[in-house]
């Protein structure tokens, strides 16, 4: 029998081919499949740009401070756990053969052969951009053993990094990996395939550029007496400073001579140093001359003329920076700075009109404070070309980014052209010897490809840019810059040059400032009253700053100044090193001020008096509104006082519910009095709610009082209404009565402020700052470091030098 010829198989085959078509399910099977691969896929990008998100705006300088709430932490650290499961994921699905897909039913088979080109490479450079946003928010800190805080290099990030850096080239060695190293075109290697393969695995260069970076120079900072031994060393210099001065107790100064206190403020690296039982000194401060490449005092920078006021500011922060690490490294430098030393602070801060420079300065230093323990910069300052040389990575990576996204449109306009989409499939079904025609089906949509990794591009653009806005403005830079003119002030080409740097140094960037000049503000009373008794008036006082609710305000200049002028008067009527109470105060206050002794007696605790005292204070703001100050013309001295009182009253509130680890007394008791005295004034302000409050503040008055007399159950709440009532009927009037509780709560707040808490102001100034920290800084520096009443040792009980 002659066998059939070429054309009968041939035309055969063709009738089978259509004849054979792919089962209407099993197509469906296969597109659901597929579909819901890539969709997972999609929703893990659209994740990861989320996560990334969180990583660049938590690590940003304003979002650090959230880091160390609860809730903002644990994001924080998902984000980084989640990070390699999920990139482990999506790049297993781009193998070659990894999408491939087989499936047979019912005697017949469905195959297709998948592939991706652009894809494959959008997916490695999301993961190298988000090891880039990752290594730009972690922050290494290098200190003490005694200061507890110690963060060194990201090596996990590393590890990520090489994995990440595994993954691309063990699924596209075929193509992208093998690009990497071409320079032109070949017939395996197209000009897409070269630049896309450079597109991917740059930034792996990068990320190991910046974590090299950050091992250096935590290496340095480490061994370096200027950045992480400071502490021990400052310590010493102090105590030395101090021998010297008792020994030429005849010839010292105090007043404006004392400005000239040869404080650290730079180039302690630049001088040999040796060990004493008390830390490191400088073995030969007291009798080599100082020359232009020796140390910066803050003497050398204040006798300058050409340094101007704010900058020698800036570096009396610095160096009350320095001393303030000595107080969390637990070294007992109150006692080496001696009563010299604080009478140099005095002199020099302590002046009528100056409470904004005070403040300005006090904010200062704990911004360097918020710095160092918070994130990389300080470590930068190492080596003088360490900040340059992070500046020229950054600048590097932000070239990256903008080549990366110009190349990226461009590409896919290209794969859209040509009809392709993330995987392209080409499948056919078969049975026996029946084949299907050829099919073809596009999966995914570019623009999940495109959209995600441009929202990366930008934040890491944003995270860089950020970087170098923060060397160049930075109140580190600005101190390098001022010591380096004061080392080199005697060369005319250096003054100009200094010249040149006038506006970096006088500007004021909200980004590298930790302080924001705002307070929490709580109240256990409404203190809203409205001018009409509608039902939209009524709603908003019950739904609106609830008792428990935390706001922050800008705080007046009439609280500083209020602040201040206590102070002062606490340094003119007691010895230095204590600070008042507010018992005192009021015996200061003469018969006026006697009245009220009893809501401060020695039975009460410090929150049983913040409480009484603040729901007084709220009950006479009820009776006395602002609105009425301003129509009855008062005096600008009463409406300064007024508005010190109710903020600082406040301000005590909020500290209690939210901060009361930062009080004297013990947390647990200070939040159960809270919650026990606004658990019992709710109700008598809800029933007030109800009934609706009376139009003028008299009425308003006597209806509160009476309400919470009748209603309220708590003895604070009795005690307080009692002081209240007794202010409002204060016969010296209502401006006697303002500058009493504006006097009282500067007082309380100065006497609460001195601690042994280190941990919790630490905590304090890395959310952010606050008013009591900002107040315990300058009291230390001022000698007051213990409570009237405590034991003197207290404030070095936890040292061991």
């Amino acid at each position: 029998m002659d066998p059939p010829s070429p054309t009968w198989i041939y035309s055969n085959n063709v009738a089978l081919q259509e004849e054979m078509r792919c089962p209407k399910v099993a197509v469906v099977a296969f597109y659901d499949t597929m579909g819901r691969q890539i969709w997972l896929g999609n929703a893990m990008l659209l994740a990861s740009a989320a996560l990334t998100g969180v990583l660049v705006g938590i690590g940003s300088g304003y979002g650090r401070r959230y880091r160390h709430h609860r809730f903002t932490r644990f994001i924080f650290l998902g984000a980084n756990i989640l990070f390699l499961p999920i990139i482990s994921f999506v790049v297993s699905t781009l193998r070659d053969s990894s999408n491939d897909y087989v499936n047979k039913e019912d005697g017949t088979t469905l195959a297709a052969l998948c592939n991706s080109v652009f894809h494959p490479c959008m997916v490695i450079t999301w993961a190298f951009l988000v090891q880039m946003a990752a290594t730009n928010a972690t922050s290494v800190v290098a200190t003490e053993s005694r200061e507890g805080q110690k963060v060194g290099p990201p090596w996990e990030l590393l590890v990520k990094g090489i994995w990440t850096f595994y993954l691309g080239a063990s699924i596209t060695n075929k193509r992208f990996f093998h690009g990497l190293f071409r320079i032109s075109s070949s017939e395996n290697h197209r000009s897409f395939t070269i630049i896309c393969s450079k597109i991917m695995f740059a930034p792996f260069a990068l990320i190991c550029a910046k974590i090299w970076f950050k091992c250096y120079s935590f290496r340095k900072a480490r061994k370096s007496f200027a950045l992480g031994r400071n502490p021990c060393l400052v310590f010493g210099y102090m105590k030395e400073l101090q021998q010297v001065r008792s020994q030429h107790d005849g010839t010292s100064t105090v007043g404006e001579d004392a400005l000239f206190s040869p404080l650290l403020v730079m180039g302690e690296d630049s001088r040999q140093v040796k060990k004493q039982p008390w830390g490191y000194v400088f073995s030969d401060i007291w009798t080599m001359a100082i020359d232009r490449i020796g140390l910066v005092t803050l003497d050398r920078v204040w006798k300058l003329d050409s340094v101007a006021p704010t900058s020698k500011e800036l570096c009396l922060s610095f160096a009350l920076f320095k001393l303030l690490r000595c107080r969390f490294a637990r070294y007992d430098i109150a006692n080496a700075v001696g009563s010299t030393g604080h009478k140099f602070f005095w002199s020099l801060l302590l002046k009528d009109g100056e409470h904004n420079r005070v403040f300005r300065v006090i904010a200062d230093e704990l911004s360097f404070v918020h710095d160092y323990y918070n994130s990389s910069l300080p470590t930068s300052y190492a080596k003088c070309w360490l900040p340059f040389l992070s500046i020229l990575i950054s600048l590097l990576s932000v070239g990256y980014c903008v080549v990366a996204a110009y190349f990226i449109v461009v590409f896919a306009g290209q794969v859209h052209k040509y009809g392709r989409s993330q995987i392209h499939c080409d499948f056919w079904c078969s049975k026996l010897q029946a084949v299907s025609q050829l099919h073809n089906k596009n999966f995914g949509n570019l623009y999940f490809d495109v959209l995600p990794e441009f929202l990366l591009l930008i934040l890491v653009l944003v995270a860089e840019v950020r970087d170098i806005t923060s060397y160049i403005s930075s109140n580190w830079t600005k101190v390098a810059l001022i010591c380096h003119h004061v080392k080199c002030a005697s060369l005319q080409h250096q003054q100009t040059r200094y010249q040149w740097f006038g506006p970096l140094l006088r500007c004021r960037c909200k980004l590298v400032n930790n302080w924001d000049e705002k307070i929490g503000q709580c109240s256990v009373l409404v203190l809203h009253p409205t001018t009409r008794t509608n039902f939209i008036g009524l709603l908003s006082r019950v739904l609106h700053h609830l008792p428990d609710e935390k706001m922050k305000v800008n705080m007046p200049e009439a609280v500083k100044a209020c602040i201040m002028d206590s102070l002062r008067s606490t340094a003119s009527n007691s010895t230095l090193g204590q600070v008042g109470n507010v018992r005192t105060f009021l015996q200061r206050s003469g018969q006026a001020g006697t009245g009220f002794l009893w809501a401060c007696n020695g039975k009460m605790s410090t929150s049983d008096m913040i409480l009484t005292w603040h729901i007084a204070t709220s009950i006479f703001e009820v009776r006395h509104p602002y609105w009425d100050d301003i129509e009855q013309g008062s005096s600008p001295v009463s409406i300064q006082h007024k508005s010190a009182a109710t903020h600082l009253s406040r301000y005590c509130a909020y500290l209690m519910t939210w901060s009361p680890e930062l009080l004297p007394d013990e947390v647990a008791w200070t939040k159960s009095l809270y919650e026990a005295v606004k658990e019992d004034t709710e109700h008598v302000l809800n029933v007030r709610a109800v009934t609706g409050p009376p139009l003028m503040p008299e009425a308003e008055y006597n209806d509160l009082v009476q309400l919470l007399r009748e209603k309220s159950n708590h003895l604070v709440v009795k005690n307080g209404v009692r002081l209240g009532k007794q202010l409002v009927e204060l016969g010296e009037g209502e401006e006697t009565a303002w500058a009493i509780l504006a006097g009282f709560w500067a007082e309380m707040i100065l006497y609460v402020a001195p601690s042994n808490n280190l941990k919790g102001h630490k905590k304090a100034i890395a959310r952010g700052g606050e008013l009591i920290t900002l107040l315990w800084a300058l009291l230390f520096h001022a000698g007051i470091v213990s409570r009237p009443g405590e034991a003197a040792s207290a404030a070095g009980s936890a040292v061991g030098v």
